[in-house]
């Protein structure tokens, strides 16, 4: 299995039947990524705690394919980014900054230019991976310019907009 479609059935820690998560649009750049997502039946977790069982949970995935691989070169230096007391504590690989930066999307106008930043982002600055934003495999750019499903399947922002995320699944 490629680690997209491994990428593609993460579900944050939880089954699928359990929690409901509305990815609406996305790009993965070569050191960050951006995401619009919606979550319904968090089970009383906060974002920050979803967010970090996602990643830890890509992590292991990411450590096994690499064992799978023998790739010893960048286990080492995943190896090397742990901090000494996480170390302690039985840390054995770092892959992720240990923060993120998320934004409660209220409205459609910011909701709009959260999806125009995130798909320009490939455009612009350091990288400059493509010369327009559905030109960038890494992204749900072209699905909004052309409807195509990309790498990860995404609804369309104004799909999200009409689901009550409030509500358990099985009450719509």
């Amino acid at each position: 299995m490629e680690i997209s479609d491994r990428l593609k059935n993460l579900n944050f820690g939880a089954p699928a039947a359990e929690r409901d998560i509305n990815q609406g649009l996305y790009v993965i750049m070569p050191n960050h990524a951006h995401a619009l997502i919606a979550f319904r039946n968090t089970q009383g977790q906060s974002i920050n705690a979803i967010v970090g069982n996602g990643k830890r949970f890509m992590v292991y995935d990411l450590i096994k394919r690499l064992k799978e691989q023998n790739n010893a070169e960048i286990l080492s230096q995943l190896e090397s980014f742990v901090n000494p007391d996480e170390k302690i504590r039985g840390k054995l690989h770092e892959v992720f900054e240990p923060s993120f930066d998320w934004k409660e999307c209220t409205n459609d106008k910011f909701i709009y230019q959260k999806l125009d930043y995130i798909h320009e982002n490939p455009c612009r600055g350091t990288w400059k991976l493509a010369a327009q934003p559905d030109e960038y495999l890494h992204s749900s750019a072209n699905f909004y310019s052309s409807g195509v499903q990309g790498l990860f399947e995404v609804k369309h922002i104004m799909e999200i907009e009409d689901v009550d995320l409030t509500k358990p699944l099985l009450e719509e």
